[in-house]
């Protein structure tokens, strides 16, 4: 029997597989495996979700206009400039599937975000990875990785799983030098974390260049993750392009009003902030005594990286954090299997991760 023919590529791309949701037996968990946001969405989030219970039968706005207007009014944006998708996670896809191609590449930074060399796989494009420098995009690197061939270049900034991030300056060298035949996209996906003074989300490269593109989501202190919201600023052109190529309703109608409601309550995702910044450091502080090495994030979540040997290593540490009815997150699929990933939770969850990961490293001693 002859099966259908599957186009070239496709089947090279690894499945991507979210952060565990359960434990077998176990009803009580506390999930730390998906950076979700630590305080759940804004009551003025939930209040507009629920208040749209009666018009689920009403096609959502295939242009999400509130929702534009209300992104453009809390960053000082041009709503004609705003993509919204269902997670930023379609808006890379759209990308890829615009503007490369068999033949094509699509550059990213050696611990980048999974989805980039999957679109890249899933057009029939090439994904090329970029070695990176402590963790970090390394900008050299990445200009030196670029060839004729290269038609997308993704730069996670901040980088998940590292957290690590660089500064404007050099977001800026990378776009000067790269190619204008070149789409830059920036995936600020944690960008609201961020308190540093040379940060930039991107957002005044994208206003003054042609192949700049910043993609965001709502899904990590917007809290929104259940919904499947992301949004993209980009230069007219790209927004003409990518109108032709996503679906005519790709945002239902709860996620545009939860969105709205969720963007526009900026007291709330302060306060989200604050606490991010309060545990993030702490939890720091406390892995970093117990002798574990711990790369200074800016997101909401913490690469830790664990001995190599048998007992003391990443993967014996997810087991007992298991047992205790705690899930992380294995970092093997991004290159990095001596490392787990911890998102940033409530006070009462860090301090018990903390406590767990002790008395690992005591009785493993």
């Amino acid at each position: 029997m002859t099966l259908p023919s599957v186009q070239p590529g496709i089947m090279n791309i690894s499945p991507y597989i979210g952060g565990e949701t359960e434990i077998t037996g176990i009803d009580r968990i506390i999930k730390l495996s998906s950076n979700e946001s630590a305080l759940g969405p804004s009551l003025q989030a939930i209040d507009a979700y629920n208040n749209l219970a009666h018009e689920l039968h009403r096609y959502p706005d295939g242009n999400c206009t509130k929702l534009r207007k209300a992104i453009a009014t809390t960053f000082c944006l041009d709503a004609e400039r705003i993509i919204c998708g269902s997670g930023s996670d379609e808006i890379i896809s759209l990308l890829c599937q615009a503007y490369a191609g068999p033949g094509d590449e699509v550059l990213h930074t050696e611990y980048g975000f999974l989805m980039y060399p999957i679109s890249a796989r899933a057009c029939g494009a090439t994904p090329v990875s970029a070695i990176e420098t402590s963790l970090t995009a390394n900008v050299d690197n990445l200009l030196a990785a670029v060839t004729d061939r290269t038609r997308i270049l993704f730069i996670a900034n901040p980088n998940n799983p590292t957290g690590t991030y660089i500064p404007a300056s050099e977001l800026q060298r990378l776009r000067d030098r790269l190619r204008e035949d070149i789409l830059m996209v920036i995936d600020a996906a944690y960008a609201e974390y961020v308190s540093r003074e040379d940060y930039t989300a991107g957002a005044a490269m994208v206003e003054v260049s042609d192949n700049v593109i910043m993609t965001r989501t709502f899904s990590k202190i917007f809290g929104l993750g259940g919904m499947r919201l992301g949004w993209a600023y980009m230069p007219p052109e790209v927004v003409e392009v990518i109108h032709r190529v996503r679906s005519p309703f790709n945002v239902g109608a709860a996620a545009q009003a939860a969105g709205t409601g969720a963007v526009l309550d900026q007291t709330f995702t302060g306060k989200v902030r604050q606490h991010n910044e309060k545990w993030l450091r702490w939890t720091r502080e406390q892995l970093i005594k117990f002798g574990l090495s711990v790369p200074d994030s800016v997101g909401n979540f913490l690469l830790v990286s664990f001995e190599k040997s048998p007992g003391r290593d990443a993967k014996a540490a997810d087991f007992f954090l298991k047992s205790e009815a705690i899930i992380v997150r294995r970092m093997d699929s991004y290159g990095l299997p001596e490392c787990l990933r911890i998102t940033i939770g409530t006070e009462e969850e860090m301090h018990t991760v903390v406590a767990c990961l002790a008395r690992f490293l005591e009785r493993h001693a």
